[in-house]
């Protein structure tokens, strides 16, 4: 029959008291932790009148740790799911820092008016401060006595939304 699927290929399973098993490979799965892959192995079953009759016993196991190649056989048909690759700005720029502003107060004489703005993990950053969004960080920004840190990115992240996008780019007054 065409439409028969082809036996899956062989595979060696690893049992926990590390016996070896004979099985068959269904699928492959990546997950952030590693590799799990979908086996069969023989065992038996009872029927419904009281025999005893063979059966698949199927089962998602880790990889490599439970899993041998079986010399020889081709596993290029087997279906593979991946995790997504990464963007290719996430590979250039590596992780992205975590979402916000912190505002750290410098007190005084102006009270909370004072004071520098981080990103919530600039070593500069006060703990435990709650995290501002966009709009907070940028109306505390606008204060006379803050300031953004250039330690953590702050300054480079806030002044363009600060000065407005087209500065620096037309030397024109007028259109500043």
């Amino acid at each position: 029959m065409a439409d028969t699927p082809p036996e899956p290929p062989p595979i060696t399973v690893v049992l926990p008291d590390g016996q070896k098993i004979a099985g068959r490979l269904h699928e492959r799965q990546q997950t952030p932790e590693g590799w799990l892959f979908k086996v069969s192995v023989p065992a038996w079953q009872n029927t419904a009148d009281g025999a005893v009759e063979p059966a698949w016993y199927t089962v998602w196991v880790k990889a490599p740790d439970h899993v041998k190649r079986v010399e020889g056989v081709s596993y290029d048909a087997v279906p593979t799911a991946r995790l997504p690759a990464p963007p290719i700005e996430r590979e250039i720029l590596g992780p992205r820092r975590p979402t916000g502003w912190v505002l750290q107060t410098l007190g005084g004489r102006r009270g909370s008016d004072r004071g520098v703005l981080h990103a919530p993990d600039c070593d500069e950053a006060p703990q435990g401060a709650p995290v501002l969004a966009l709009n907070q960080a940028l109306d505390a920004a606008e204060k006379a006595g803050m300031r953004l840190c250039s330690l953590c990115g702050a300054a480079q992240e806030l002044e363009p939304l600060l000065s407005g996008f087209n500065r620096g780019f037309d030397t024109d007054a007028e259109h500043l």
